[in-house]
């Protein structure tokens, strides 16, 4: 579950199956609470996600492909303490 920020949505970035493919087989995606929070990701590292599958890393650090809805769950509690701080 990704609610995103932010508004500067990046042009395609465009990587190549087999590149991918590569990337995820080295990437550790984390266990853990992303199943029972939503977490604060850049909008266009949500977008970027949807189209490639790539993962995406919240504000707290979590790591992981989004692919439940955000309004089922509570923000996750880290997520929100940086968010907050980042907008003072």
């Amino acid at each position: 579950m990704a609610i995103g920020f932010g508004s500067d949505v990046q042009g395609g970035t465009g990587l190549l199956d087999r590149e991918l493919e590569e990337l995820l087989k080295d990437e550790q995606l984390e266990d853990g609470d992303h199943e029972r929070f939503s977490h604060y990701v850049p909008k266009d590292k949500i977008v970027e996600s949807a189209v490639t599958g790539k993962p995406v890393r919240a504000l707290c650090g979590k790591k992981w492909t989004p692919n439940r809805d955000p309004e089922k769950f509570p923000v996750c509690p880290d997520c929100k303490k940086i968010y907050e701080k980042m907008r003072k």
